[in-house]
Protein backbone atom coordinates (compact mmCIF):
# COMPACT_ATOMS: atom_id res chain seq x y z
CA UNK A 1 0.00 0.00 0.00
CA UNK A 2 2.71 2.62 0.97
CA UNK A 3 4.81 1.66 -2.65
CA UNK A 4 1.55 2.15 -3.98
CA UNK A 5 1.17 5.58 -2.28
CA UNK A 6 4.82 6.98 -3.27
CA UNK A 7 4.08 6.08 -6.72
CA UNK A 8 1.04 7.79 -6.85
CA UNK A 9 2.89 10.89 -5.49
CA UNK A 10 6.35 10.62 -7.30
CA UNK A 11 3.77 10.87 -10.20
CA UNK A 12 1.34 13.38 -9.72
CA UNK A 13 4.82 15.61 -8.61
CA UNK A 14 5.89 14.36 -12.19
CA UNK A 15 3.46 16.16 -13.78
CA UNK A 16 2.94 19.03 -11.79
CA UNK A 17 6.31 19.57 -12.54
CA UNK A 18 5.93 19.03 -16.39
CA UNK A 19 2.59 21.50 -16.03
CA UNK A 20 5.03 24.31 -14.62
CA UNK A 21 7.96 23.83 -16.76
CA UNK A 22 5.29 24.09 -19.65
CA UNK A 23 3.37 27.20 -18.37
CA UNK A 24 6.97 29.12 -17.27
CA UNK A 25 8.09 28.38 -21.38
CA UNK A 26 4.53 29.48 -22.28
CA UNK A 27 5.28 32.81 -20.54
CA UNK A 28 8.40 33.58 -21.68
CA UNK A 29 6.86 33.13 -25.44
CA UNK A 30 4.10 35.24 -24.60
CA UNK A 31 6.30 38.16 -22.74
CA UNK A 32 8.79 38.32 -25.80
CA UNK A 33 5.12 38.42 -28.76
CA UNK A 34 4.54 40.82 -26.35
CA UNK A 35 7.20 42.67 -26.12
CA UNK A 36 7.35 42.81 -22.10
CA UNK A 37 10.53 42.77 -20.85
CA UNK A 38 10.38 44.07 -17.54
CA UNK A 39 9.25 41.96 -14.47
CA UNK A 40 5.45 42.55 -13.37
CA UNK A 41 5.24 45.01 -10.26
CA UNK A 42 5.09 43.68 -6.83
CA UNK A 43 1.82 44.14 -5.40
CA UNK A 44 1.34 46.07 -2.63
CA UNK A 45 -1.02 44.22 0.38
CA UNK A 46 -0.89 46.77 2.92
CA UNK A 47 -4.48 48.44 2.87
CA UNK A 48 -2.86 51.82 4.26
CA UNK A 49 -0.01 51.85 1.67
CA UNK A 50 -1.82 50.71 -1.67
CA UNK A 51 -3.08 53.24 -4.39
CA UNK A 52 -6.07 50.82 -5.67
CA UNK A 53 -7.91 49.22 -2.69
CA UNK A 54 -7.05 44.88 -2.17
CA UNK A 55 -9.94 43.29 -3.17
CA UNK A 56 -11.46 45.88 -5.41
CA UNK A 57 -12.66 46.51 -8.45
CA UNK A 58 -9.69 47.45 -10.46
CA UNK A 59 -7.28 45.12 -9.42
CA UNK A 60 -10.01 41.80 -10.20
CA UNK A 61 -10.57 43.14 -13.43
CA UNK A 62 -7.04 44.09 -14.59
CA UNK A 63 -6.04 40.88 -12.93
CA UNK A 64 -7.24 38.82 -16.19
CA UNK A 65 -4.75 39.35 -18.64
CA UNK A 66 -6.65 37.78 -21.37
CA UNK A 67 -9.75 39.87 -21.29
CA UNK A 68 -7.73 43.15 -20.65
CA UNK A 69 -5.80 42.64 -24.17
CA UNK A 70 -8.83 42.26 -25.77
CA UNK A 71 -10.83 45.50 -23.74
CA UNK A 72 -6.87 47.22 -24.61
CA UNK A 73 -7.45 46.69 -28.04
CA UNK A 74 -10.79 48.10 -28.26
CA UNK A 75 -9.68 51.44 -26.15
CA UNK A 76 -7.18 51.62 -28.96
CA UNK A 77 -9.82 51.39 -31.50
CA UNK A 78 -12.08 54.13 -30.00
CA UNK A 79 -9.64 56.60 -29.08
CA UNK A 80 -8.93 57.14 -32.34
CA UNK A 81 -12.11 58.61 -33.28
CA UNK A 82 -10.58 61.83 -31.33
CA UNK A 83 -9.10 64.50 -34.32
CA UNK A 84 -6.90 66.23 -31.74
CA UNK A 85 -6.02 63.10 -29.21
CA UNK A 86 -4.94 61.37 -32.72
CA UNK A 87 -3.01 64.29 -33.87
CA UNK A 88 -1.04 64.39 -30.97
CA UNK A 89 -0.44 60.74 -31.21
CA UNK A 90 0.36 61.31 -35.19
CA UNK A 91 3.26 63.93 -34.03
CA UNK A 92 4.51 62.80 -31.13
CA UNK A 93 4.52 58.98 -30.79
CA UNK A 94 7.00 56.62 -32.65
CA UNK A 95 4.23 53.72 -31.96
CA UNK A 96 5.11 52.55 -35.63
CA UNK A 97 8.88 52.41 -34.67
CA UNK A 98 8.51 50.80 -31.43
CA UNK A 99 4.83 49.35 -31.00
CA UNK A 100 5.71 46.91 -28.07
CA UNK A 101 7.78 49.39 -26.49
CA UNK A 102 5.01 51.25 -26.29
CA UNK A 103 2.63 48.31 -25.25
CA UNK A 104 4.97 47.70 -22.50
CA UNK A 105 5.18 50.99 -20.78
CA UNK A 106 1.17 51.18 -20.91
CA UNK A 107 1.80 47.26 -19.03
CA UNK A 108 3.53 49.04 -16.68
CA UNK A 109 1.89 52.16 -16.49
CA UNK A 110 -1.59 50.03 -15.11
CA UNK A 111 0.32 47.42 -12.82
CA UNK A 112 2.07 49.91 -10.70
CA UNK A 113 -1.42 52.21 -10.36
CA UNK A 114 -3.51 49.00 -9.95
CA UNK A 115 -1.34 47.02 -7.41
CA UNK A 116 1.37 49.43 -6.40
CA UNK A 117 1.68 51.36 -3.39
CA UNK A 118 0.40 54.77 -3.66
CA UNK A 119 4.06 56.40 -3.23
CA UNK A 120 5.10 54.43 -6.61
CA UNK A 121 1.82 54.67 -8.11
CA UNK A 122 1.78 59.00 -7.87
CA UNK A 123 5.70 58.74 -8.64
CA UNK A 124 4.53 57.01 -12.40
CA UNK A 125 1.71 59.50 -13.03
CA UNK A 126 4.05 62.15 -12.53
CA UNK A 127 5.98 60.93 -14.82
CA UNK A 128 3.55 60.74 -17.37
CA UNK A 129 2.08 63.88 -16.37
CA UNK A 130 5.89 65.39 -17.25
CA UNK A 131 5.96 63.47 -20.79
CA UNK A 132 2.36 65.15 -21.58
CA UNK A 133 3.79 68.57 -21.02
CA UNK A 134 5.66 68.29 -24.27
CA UNK A 135 2.92 66.80 -26.42
CA UNK A 136 1.19 69.63 -27.67
CA UNK A 137 0.62 71.50 -31.27
CA UNK A 138 -1.54 72.61 -33.89
CA UNK A 139 -4.03 70.22 -35.22
CA UNK A 140 -4.97 70.40 -39.40
CA UNK A 141 -7.78 72.76 -38.23
CA UNK A 142 -5.97 75.23 -36.80
CA UNK A 143 -6.80 74.78 -33.18
CA UNK A 144 -3.94 73.78 -31.00
CA UNK A 145 -4.25 71.07 -28.43
CA UNK A 146 -2.57 69.68 -25.75
CA UNK A 147 -2.16 66.12 -24.35
CA UNK A 148 -2.31 67.67 -20.52
CA UNK A 149 -5.34 69.12 -21.52
CA UNK A 150 -8.23 67.73 -19.04
CA UNK A 151 -10.94 67.47 -22.21
CA UNK A 152 -8.51 65.03 -24.10
CA UNK A 153 -7.61 63.39 -20.59
CA UNK A 154 -11.14 62.54 -20.15
CA UNK A 155 -11.50 60.84 -23.45
CA UNK A 156 -8.35 58.90 -23.25
CA UNK A 157 -10.20 57.86 -19.30
CA UNK A 158 -13.30 57.37 -20.46
CA UNK A 159 -12.18 55.13 -23.70
CA UNK A 160 -9.86 52.77 -21.59
CA UNK A 161 -12.42 52.45 -18.77
CA UNK A 162 -15.43 51.84 -20.89
CA UNK A 163 -13.54 49.30 -23.27
CA UNK A 164 -11.81 47.37 -20.07
CA UNK A 165 -15.16 46.87 -18.47
CA UNK A 166 -16.75 45.46 -22.17
CA UNK A 167 -14.08 43.20 -22.22
CA UNK A 168 -14.38 41.66 -18.72
CA UNK A 169 -17.83 41.54 -18.95
CA UNK A 170 -17.55 39.38 -22.26
CA UNK A 171 -13.77 37.35 -21.88
CA UNK A 172 -13.41 37.76 -17.97
CA UNK A 173 -13.24 34.48 -16.27
CA UNK A 174 -15.79 35.49 -14.05
CA UNK A 175 -19.56 37.33 -14.11
CA UNK A 176 -19.66 40.93 -13.24
CA UNK A 177 -22.00 42.40 -11.05
CA UNK A 178 -23.25 45.84 -11.18
CA UNK A 179 -21.72 46.74 -7.87
CA UNK A 180 -18.53 45.56 -8.65
CA UNK A 181 -18.82 47.59 -12.22
CA UNK A 182 -19.65 50.61 -10.23
CA UNK A 183 -17.14 49.89 -7.71
CA UNK A 184 -14.15 49.84 -10.77
CA UNK A 185 -15.48 53.18 -12.30
CA UNK A 186 -15.34 54.58 -9.19
CA UNK A 187 -11.70 53.39 -8.33
CA UNK A 188 -10.74 54.29 -11.74
CA UNK A 189 -12.08 57.94 -11.61
CA UNK A 190 -9.03 58.12 -8.60
CA UNK A 191 -6.32 57.66 -11.15
CA UNK A 192 -8.31 59.89 -13.83
CA UNK A 193 -8.30 62.90 -11.26
CA UNK A 194 -4.32 62.25 -10.33
CA UNK A 195 -4.17 62.30 -14.01
CA UNK A 196 -5.66 65.92 -14.18
CA UNK A 197 -9.34 64.68 -15.70
CA UNK A 198 -11.86 67.40 -13.52
CA UNK A 199 -14.56 65.72 -13.15
CA UNK A 200 -14.14 61.84 -13.95
CA UNK A 201 -17.61 59.85 -14.15
CA UNK A 202 -17.86 57.54 -10.68
CA UNK A 203 -20.63 54.90 -12.25
CA UNK A 204 -21.54 52.60 -15.07
CA UNK A 205 -24.56 54.90 -15.56
CA UNK A 206 -22.42 58.46 -15.74
CA UNK A 207 -19.40 56.63 -17.56
CA UNK A 208 -22.16 55.73 -20.68
CA UNK A 209 -23.67 59.21 -20.69
CA UNK A 210 -19.94 60.98 -20.60
CA UNK A 211 -19.07 58.76 -23.51
CA UNK A 212 -21.92 59.88 -25.44
CA UNK A 213 -21.25 63.17 -24.54
CA UNK A 214 -17.88 62.91 -26.64
CA UNK A 215 -20.14 61.79 -29.99
CA UNK A 216 -20.39 65.31 -31.76
CA UNK A 217 -16.75 66.01 -31.18
CA UNK A 218 -15.60 62.46 -32.55
CA UNK A 219 -14.21 62.09 -36.40
CA UNK A 220 -11.68 59.84 -38.02
CA UNK A 221 -9.09 62.25 -39.54
CA UNK A 222 -6.56 60.55 -41.84
CA UNK A 223 -4.00 60.09 -39.19
CA UNK A 224 -6.69 57.99 -36.87
CA UNK A 225 -7.41 55.75 -40.00
CA UNK A 226 -3.65 55.47 -40.50
CA UNK A 227 -3.39 54.55 -36.87
CA UNK A 228 -6.72 52.09 -37.24
CA UNK A 229 -5.29 50.02 -39.87
CA UNK A 230 -1.88 49.73 -37.90
CA UNK A 231 -3.50 48.31 -35.03
CA UNK A 232 -5.73 46.03 -37.24
CA UNK A 233 -2.80 44.51 -39.04
CA UNK A 234 -0.77 44.05 -35.87
CA UNK A 235 2.77 42.96 -35.34
CA UNK A 236 2.60 39.49 -34.73
CA UNK A 237 5.46 37.00 -36.90
CA UNK A 238 4.99 33.65 -36.57
CA UNK A 239 1.36 31.96 -38.00
CA UNK A 240 0.27 31.50 -34.60
CA UNK A 241 0.63 35.16 -33.74
CA UNK A 242 -0.93 36.14 -36.36
CA UNK A 243 -4.34 34.03 -35.84
CA UNK A 244 -4.49 34.75 -32.23
CA UNK A 245 -3.96 38.43 -32.70
CA UNK A 246 -6.69 38.28 -35.54
CA UNK A 247 -9.28 36.77 -33.43
CA UNK A 248 -8.49 39.07 -30.49
CA UNK A 249 -8.68 42.12 -32.59
CA UNK A 250 -12.19 40.61 -33.82
CA UNK A 251 -13.15 40.16 -30.39
CA UNK A 252 -12.42 43.64 -29.59
CA UNK A 253 -14.14 44.89 -32.84
CA UNK A 254 -17.13 42.98 -31.26
CA UNK A 255 -17.58 44.73 -28.02
CA UNK A 256 -17.41 48.64 -29.58
CA UNK A 257 -20.42 50.80 -29.54
CA UNK A 258 -21.87 50.61 -33.08
CA UNK A 259 -21.84 54.16 -33.63
CA UNK A 260 -17.44 53.67 -32.77
CA UNK A 261 -17.65 50.87 -35.51
CA UNK A 262 -19.19 52.78 -38.12
CA UNK A 263 -17.54 55.93 -37.20
CA UNK A 264 -13.97 53.82 -37.74
CA UNK A 265 -15.42 52.45 -40.63
CA UNK A 266 -14.99 49.15 -39.74
CA UNK A 267 -17.52 45.99 -41.17
CA UNK A 268 -19.49 44.10 -38.37
CA UNK A 269 -20.76 40.84 -39.59
CA UNK A 270 -23.47 39.98 -36.27
CA UNK A 271 -24.27 36.18 -37.43
CA UNK A 272 -20.25 35.98 -37.54
CA UNK A 273 -19.64 37.77 -34.42
CA UNK A 274 -22.25 35.24 -32.52
CA UNK A 275 -21.07 32.09 -34.21
CA UNK A 276 -17.25 32.77 -34.87
CA UNK A 277 -15.37 35.19 -33.09
CA UNK A 278 -17.06 35.40 -29.57
CA UNK A 279 -16.37 31.07 -29.51
CA UNK A 280 -13.05 31.57 -31.06
CA UNK A 281 -12.19 34.79 -28.43
CA UNK A 282 -13.34 32.43 -25.34
CA UNK A 283 -11.08 29.62 -26.33
CA UNK A 284 -8.07 31.93 -26.52
CA UNK A 285 -8.83 33.66 -23.44
CA UNK A 286 -9.10 30.59 -21.86
CA UNK A 287 -5.94 29.04 -23.21
CA UNK A 288 -4.31 32.28 -21.92
CA UNK A 289 -5.12 31.87 -18.74
CA UNK A 290 -3.00 28.39 -18.47
CA UNK A 291 -0.22 30.71 -19.43
CA UNK A 292 -0.80 33.65 -17.35
CA UNK A 293 -3.40 32.75 -14.44
CA UNK A 294 -5.69 35.85 -13.49
CA UNK A 295 -3.91 37.81 -10.46
CA UNK A 296 -5.77 36.99 -7.22
CA UNK A 297 -5.30 39.21 -3.69
CA UNK A 298 -4.93 38.02 -1.12
CA UNK A 299 -8.20 39.43 0.50
CA UNK A 300 -10.89 39.56 -2.04
CA UNK A 301 -14.43 41.34 -1.66
CA UNK A 302 -17.56 39.62 -2.03
CA UNK A 303 -19.65 41.49 -4.57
Amino acid sequence: MATFENARDEGRSFVLDSMNQAQTKAQRRLRRSLGVREEPPIACMDPEESYMPIGGGARQLHGDLASMLIGGLGSLLLQMLHPYAMTGVAQHSMYKEAPLRRLEQTAMFIGVTTYGSRKDALATIEKVRAVHKVVKGTARDGVTYSANDPRLLEWVHVAEVWMFLAGAKAYGPSPISNELADAYVNEMATLARDLGVLDPPTTVRGLKVRLEKFRPELELIPEGREARNFVMRGVARSPQERLAYATLIAGSVGLLPSWARRGLGIPKLPLANTLLVRPAATLLCTSLRFVVPPARDHSTSER
